[in-house]
């Protein structure tokens, strides 16, 4: 029994030594879910991730970038132009350096910009030049039926074969008053899969 403890004890130590090493780049979208992001950003920062998070314009309809500098001790990326130190900007940066991209809340807008390979924006952006070894993980919210429409489905598809995972949607009461699936995946359980992606990577 002891062996087996001791052994199970070796592993979380690797686990959260694999776990300080990594950079995670999250994408908050323009979501009434947003607000959880903040949660989502305390508790990978807490396990140990260097955590940057990136807002969209309309993302910043729904939280400041103020709550994520605070909790992340890192500067938020709001802009495709925002300045860098040096010669290269934020994004790319960023791109280069993710383990783990993490779009949490994902809208069917940002999913649809994903899969067709946009970059109007620097979320966008970090996707399409995300170095080749990062996972793309995506946590979409929105209204049930926009998940549940063809083209956001084909879209999801088209992601899952390039290899990006998705987590959620749950199930239960929407912003819009319906309900259904649509709600963002609760945040523990995101932040326990964005761990074991970036373990698995290493």
């Amino acid at each position: 029994m002891r062996r087996r403890c001791g052994a199970c004890a070796c592993r979380r130590r690797t686990f959260d030594l694999v776990v300080k090493k990594t950079n995670i780049v999250l994408g908050v979208t323009g979501s009434i879910a947003a607000h959880k992001a903040a949660d989502l950003a305390s508790q990978l920062t807490k396990s140990g991730a260097n955590v940057s998070v990136v807002l969209t314009a309309d993302a910043q309809r729904f939280i400041t970038p103020l709550p994520f500098k605070t909790l992340t001790r890192n500067p938020v990326v709001t802009n495709l132009y925002d300045e860098e130190e040096g010669w290269q900007p934020a994004h790319v940066r960023l791109a280069d350096e993710a383990d783990l991209l993490l779009v949490a809340p994902a809208t069917a807008n940002t999913i649809a910009k994903l899969a067709l390979g946009l970059a109007d924006d620097a979320l966008t952006c970090i996707a399409l030049t995300l170095n080749p070894k990062a996972k793309l993980l995506i946590a979409p919210a929105m209204n049930g039926k926009m998940w549940q429409h063809p083209a956001t489905q084909a879209h999801v598809a088209t992601l899952k074969k390039r290899g990006a995972e998705f987590i959620g949607p749950d199930k239960g009461g929407l912003a819009c008053g319906y309900e259904g699936i649509g709600r963002l995946w609760p945040v523990e359980a995101i932040v326990e899969q964005a761990l074991k992606l970036v373990v698995r990577k290493k």
